[in-house]
């Protein structure tokens, strides 16, 4: 194994600490976080692949594009219980452990995802149908919210010092992961059922298919062991007698706000790629689910290379080189995407957002909690990552929608993606450097 140049530069003293905060926990363990946090994001995500189908059965409206715009706000619903989730959940990890979080985590989202998959249509039950798929939406985002911080940090803590980047672009990699799996059983769908079938009852389907795999995420979950714990035998007398203060660290959480807006944005354009296919570009379904399984792969890839960059040229490179990246060549990519409207340019578009989104966000999925202390590591991440994406991840797919409609511009996506990714590449600039540090007890 090669050296890792951010440990060779470390003090002596920090690479000894370094070392003693290394639990030997088996990567089978950390798979068990992965597969439950793709699973919570796969049925998170799989409404809005599915929202042009979602919008006719539960938001009735004059027009197709007034439907659309109401399902895509009522995704944007799901993202409104996010920071509430990452403060009581991030919280309980940080007194009760990673573990029993990540369990309700669990609970959570298969009671939303339950609700969405079984309530009948507007057709059927009138307006009970959209209020219960807003209740759903919520506890969702109230699941995803708590889920981010405490699987982060149990991801940090469970990896050896010198490969904190690589273990926790894992976050990521499963959200990108979740892409896949939800566009491979959209093309599915899409290529073996007819457009009345998919509208009936066929977009449920995803759904079930993530209840069914939830138990399994339960059972992985159940037999992690609790690394609050671990790191908590190794702390020293005085960090264990001044406990700290999520007050002390406003402007940690602002900057991870700022750097966290720009992926959101980008990830959640992507994720729209496949309802802007289908309604913008009017390419088929089961080419604009072609897309999600692009997109998901490509995320899956470039966080871990992300992740194992960062620790080996540092943090703020690994977030700001694909940054600026995407605000240059966003706009760009898209007036080609719109000129030529082929498979090609379609696929190319979304790798290229979907890698340079994925390596600029592993590293800032790891910098932000590893720059916390052990006992406010999950409700810190929790805060920062929730009230990021619920303020621009939860709006994006309505503002795109909108901006679309309003310009009368296809590429006008990209020109948001611009902005915000100006905006994050501040914050990301100015966190500190925390790959050569241990991880504070």
């Amino acid at each position: 194994m090669q050296a890792n140049p951010t440990m060779d530069h470390a003090l002596p003293g920090e690479r000894s600490a370094a070392r003693s905060h290394s639990p030997a926990i088996p990567r089978k363990v950390v798979a068990a976080t992965v597969v439950g946090n793709a699973l919570e994001f796969y049925d998170f995500v799989t409404y809005a692949f599915f929202a042009v189908y979602i919008g006719k059965a539960f938001f009735p409206a004059s027009t197709p594009m007034g439907s659309l715009l109401l399902s895509v706000a009522v995704f944007g619903v799901g993202f409104v219980s996010r920071p509430l989730g990452g403060l009581l959940i991030g919280a309980f990890a940080d007194r009760a452990g990673r573990k029993p979080a990540m369990l309700l985590t669990i609970g959570l989202i298969t009671v939303g995802t339950m609700g969405l998959a079984l309530t009948p249509s507007y057709d059927s039950i009138g307006l009970a149908a959209p209020i219960i798929v807003v209740l759903c939406r919520l506890i969702q985002g109230l699941a995803l919210g708590g889920e981010v911080g405490p699987s982060s940090a149990f991801l940090i803590e469970s990896a050896p010092a010198h490969q904190r980047g690589l273990y926790g672009s894992w976050q990521l990699a499963s959200q990108g992961a979740a892409g896949f799996v939800a566009g491979l059983v959209g093309m599915a769908l899409t290529s073996s059922l007819s457009p009345a079938e998919l509208q009936a009852w066929g977009w449920r389907v995803p759904f079930a298919l993530g209840l069914l795999l939830i138990p399994v995420a339960v059972y992985l979950r159940r037999e992690m062991p609790e690394t609050l714990e671990q790191a908590a035998s190794t702390a020293t007398t005085s960090s264990a007698g001044t406990p700290p203060r999520l007050g002390t660290h406003r402007r940690l959480i602002i900057l991870s706000v700022l750097a966290v807006l720009g992926g959101t944005v980008s990830t959640y354009v992507g994720n729209y790629m496949t309802t802007y296919a289908i309604t913008t570009l009017k390419f088929a379904p089961t080419l604009a689910m072609a897309a999600t399984v692009v997109g998901g792969l490509s995320t899956v890839v470039f966080a871990l290379l992300g992740g194992w960059l960062s620790d080996r040229y540092g943090r703020r490179p690994v977030m700001l080189a694909p940054r600026l990246a995407a605000a240059l060549l966003s706009y760009p990519a898209f007036l080609w995407l719109v000129d030529v409207k082929t498979p090609a340019a379609l696929f190319a578009v979304t790798i290229l957002l979907g890698a340079l989104t994925a390596m600029s966000g592993a590293a800032s999925l790891v910098a932000i909690p590893e720059l916390f202390p052990r006992r406010i590591r999950a409700i810190g991440m929790s805060i920062a990552y929730a009230v990021g994406v619920a303020l621009f991840g939860g709006t994006t797919q309505f503002v795109v929608t909108w901006l679309i409609g309003a310009t009368g511009n296809p590429a006008s996506p990209a020109l948001y993606v611009t902005a915000t990714s100006l905006i994050a590449a501040v914050g990301m600039y100015l966190l500190p450097e925390g790959s050569r540090r241990p991880l504070e007890a």
